[in-house]
């Protein structure tokens, strides 16, 4: 993959800018459509005048034409003065995305790929994509060959009131020759002291112990009953890229999809975060290509058995070969519902309930 990332940082020019802004919002309606920022941000800055101006008209007469009241004068003029230069600035400020957007365009441009601005709602398969609501992914740079590979930002909301709470990632999602079994690599390097990072729990019967040291990089998830086409796929020297490259991602194969999962936005205007990136599908492309070859031997039927009377090594091998596909016990992985640390702060809390009872009733 070529890599070119002067665009990322070269100055720009605001009216091009601003140009390309509205270029882009003719060429992607819905996905610009995201406007409500710059309609907030004018009824804060209309708020902010309507209570700065008669502040610093107060204080100005005050000041000027009521003894004693100078030190009001001063305090309400300087408070008044200060809302009506931040409302100014807010309105004249147009937010960091169009600069982004410009920079990240030319960027795809300079390197043989495209940009999009984002969309609601992305239909992919990760285990990120199905959690929360108010799904959004933005910043997306793609690429079409030798496969599609999509570097973006997600993020999505979950709670309510005040316990509401709004996650971001970035991610890589590449598209592979065939679907196969729903495989993650929990990374050990991003997990916090109360385990995985990651937005869903799985059940940990389906861990399986990888040689290699690989076990202190990433704990590996595989459906029950697939442990033998784990270890077809993820052979030594595909481990070995995955510790090297992305140790700090978390990993999942699912369906036809291969996702780099970051707690932090991948899609930025760093040039060395885009130069890992760009090194970390590289390493990877020219070793999953085998993948595509992987069969599920539990799809096999009746039409894909030798044909009667034809010794099998003279028979067609595509027809003693399964079909593509992934069995109904390996399309996903098994998730844990609660996870020890929420069972602990349950029980916790029924404890001090029932004490807080005891003591009311003996009292």
């Amino acid at each position: 993959m070529q890599f070119d990332a002067r665009a990322l940082t070269d100055p720009v020019d605001r009216r091009e800018v601003r140009a390309h802004s509205r270029q882009l919002r003719s060429r992607f309606p819905r996905a610009t459509r995201r406007g409500s920022s710059d309609v907030a941000r004018i009824v804060v800055s209309v708020m902010m005048l309507v209570i700065g101006v008669p502040m610093l008209v107060f204080g100005l007469l005050a000041l000027f034409l009521i003894d004693g009241l100078v030190p009001f004068g001063l305090a309400f003029g300087g408070m008044g003065a200060g809302l009506i230069v931040a409302a100014i600035l807010l309105l004249v400020w147009n937010g960091s995305a169009p600069v982004q957007h410009y920079r990240l365009e030319r960027f795809a441009a300079a390197n043989g790929i495209s940009f999009h601005p984002g969309y609601d709602d992305p239909q992919l398969p990760g285990m990120l994509f199905d959690v929360g609501r108010q799904r959004y992914s933005e910043m997306l740079v793609r690429g079409e060959a030798p496969r599609f590979v999509e570097f973006g930002n997600y993020r999505y909301t979950t709670g309510s009131g005040k316990s509401q709470q709004t996650h971001t990632w970035g991610y890589i999602a590449v598209r592979l020759d065939a679907p196969l079994p729903n495989i993650v690599l929990d990374a050990e390097g991003n997990n916090s002291l109360f385990g995985s990072n990651l937005p869903v729990r799985l059940d940990k019967g389906q861990r399986l112990s990888l040689e290699g040291g690989f076990d202190t990089h990433f704990s590996l998830y595989c459906p029950t009953g697939y442990e033998a086409d784990a270890l077809y796929l993820f052979t030594p020297d595909i481990m070995q890229r995955f510790m090297n490259r992305a140790a700090q991602l978390d990993v999942e194969i699912v369906d036809d999809w291969l996702f780099f999962y970051s707690a932090s936005p991948l899609s930025t205007l760093e040039p060395e975060r885009w130069r890992w990136q760009f090194s970390v599908v590289g390493a990877m492309l020219d070793k999953i290509a085998r993948w595509g070859r992987w069969r599920d031997e539990r799809l096999r039927t009746t039409s894909t058995a030798p044909v009667a009377g034809v010794q099998p090594a003279l028979a067609d091998p595509q027809h003693l070969r399964p079909p593509e596909g992934v069995a109904e016990p390996g399309r996903r992985l098994k998730r844990r519902r609660f996870t020890w640390v929420t069972i602990s702060v349950i029980a916790a809390v029924l404890i001090i309930q029932a004490i807080s009872i005891t003591l009311s009733v003996l009292d």
